[in-house]
């Protein structure tokens, strides 16, 4: 391949304020990069400033390894001889550890040019994957039309050909090069944040299951919030299932870290609690084999979950607390303020220690009450923007609390006690968090007997089965 003529480029150059022009000021001022082995002529940042209404630094780079010195964050376009030499493996900028040119973006994306023009582009592709944030324009002293279309096909912006070069062309050139580039890093962050989202959203939607609670005279409601301001999901999960002897056990449970590893085990370890609470385990036995699950599916031996379960008798007036590091729920009796259960008794987080036991507390309920089961993201919120002070557990419960007073329960109770702790906070809380009620009306079940259909003798063998809002009814 013939060597084209050097390109006219421009030399480094401060440009003071006054060869600006009396446009400058009015849009942002731009920093080009220059990369051409023979810089001695062309032409000059003043010119280019005064063609484009607005101050133009240049920086002039001999080879691509003076280009890594001076590619910094602020330089908005890089013209580039199509003529210069890719360095050699090993060598050059973007090759080791701290590299300006190494940083994200996409590049490895960019689509490979044409075999038969693989060797002209080199030095463009070498470019292009080191520098994939920046816009850049192509300099050279061909002519040649199908050359241009390929090198814009894998990623410049332009294909600026030297004989047909002034300051006008060469300043508007830059500035469109510059407002596409920006426009195609922001339509790639759109689509790579809904494709983030999405898979959110997926992964949610095994965070929070439906509950089993088909024949239970119990009413249940669930809250979950993602902790947004990392834009991860971290690892709160729950569930609730009713076994054939009318027992109702409820989990909420919460994986150490936040992200996609974190979200999965969760889901495993809610699996496996409904798996083995329908198989007949309870209590100890049901931890200890949880904590087995855990300690085969957990990335790191430093990876640990808190739980808490709770197993309501089928008359809906006692349960079995086991707690696993976890924080104690809060009981409402009727006409009582919350408190919280008893949590002295409460075994390690499971993951802790290798032979651990969860003891069993009974609890009294009594015939009216609401239990309300949450994770640490609902009491680890601020109480002030900018305060270092917690919420904690006894602000939980007066907040709680002063909800009951209001009247408020079920889905209303929890949608309030939630956005109240989110407004404390200052905004989004960095933890995720999830909340579960359960709760028995005796009022309510009355009203439910009445008015439930006497079967038949035709419909003995085949009740219909309960709907959907006999599994969710309101609190």
């Amino acid at each position: 391949m013939p060597v084209p003529a050097p390109v006219p480029v421009p030399p480094q150059r401060d440009v003071p304020a006054a060869e600006t022009g009396p446009a400058a000021g009015h849009t942002a001022d731009l920093t080009v990069l220059v990369i051409e082995d023979d810089p001695a002529s062309g032409i000059t940042g003043p010119e280019l400033s005064a063609a484009a209404g607005t101050r133009v630094r240049i920086r002039t780079a001999r080879n691509l390894t003076e280009a890594g010195r001076l590619l910094t964050d602020d330089v908005d376009c890089i013209l580039l001889d199509l003529a210069l030499p890719v360095p050699t493996a090993g060598t050059g900028p973007g090759t080791g550890t701290g590299s300006p040119f190494a940083s994200g973006g996409g590049g490895d994306h960019r689509p490979e040019p044409a075999p038969h023009r693989a060797e002209e582009l080199a030095v463009l592709t070498h470019v292009l994957r080191i520098a994939p944030l920046h816009a850049v324009l192509v300099l050279t002293a061909q002519d040649d039309t199908e050359l241009a279309a390929e090198a814009v096909r894998v990623g410049a912006q332009d294909y600026l050909f030297r004989g047909e070069l002034d300051a006008r062309v060469l300043s508007r050139a830059i500035r469109y090069a510059v407002e596409r580039k920006r426009a195609d890093i922001a339509q790639h962050q759109l689509t790579e944040s809904g494709l983030r989202a999405q898979e959110n959203a997926r992964l949610e939607r095994g965070l929070l299951p439906t509950p089993l609670l088909e024949g239970s005279d119990l009413s249940f409601a669930a809250r979950y919030r993602p902790g947004r301001s990392r834009a991860l999901l971290g690892g709160d999960f729950y569930d609730t299932v009713r076994t054939p002897d009318g027992t109702v056990h409820a989990m909420i449970g919460d994986v150490c870290g936040h992200g996609p590893d974190e979200a999965a085990l969760g889901v495993e370890l809610r699996i496996a609690w409904r798996a083995l609470t329908l198989a007949g385990l309870c209590g100890d036995r049901l931890l200890s084999t949880l904590q087995q699950v855990l300690e085969h599916e957990r990335q790191s031996e430093e990876v640990f979950a808190t739980l808490c379960t709770v197993d309501i008798a089928p008359d809906g007036r006692r349960a079995g607390l086991c707690l696993a590091g976890h924080p104690a729920p809060l009981l409402a009796r009727h006409g009582r303020p919350a408190k919280l259960l008893p949590y002295e008794d409460g075994g390690p987080a499971l993951g802790l220690l290798p032979h651990a036991r969860w003891p069993r507390r009974q609890v009294e309920l009594g015939g009216e009450w609401s239990l309300m089961m949450y994770t640490d993201g609902l009491i680890e919120g601020r109480v002030g923007a900018g305060s270092s002070q917690r919420l904690g557990q006894d602000g939980m419960v007066a907040m709680v609390n002063s909800r009951l007073e209001q009247g408020l329960a079920g889905e209303e109770l929890l949608e309030a006690a939630v956005t109240e702790v989110r407004e404390l906070n200052g905004g989004e809380l960095t933890d995720d968090v999830a909340v579960l009620l359960l709760g028995r009306d005796p009022e309510r079940i009355r009203r439910r007997g009445r008015s439930a259909p006497r079967p038949g003798p035709a419909s003995t063998a085949s009740a219909a089965p309960a709907s959907a809002s006999a599994q969710r009814p309101p609190l």
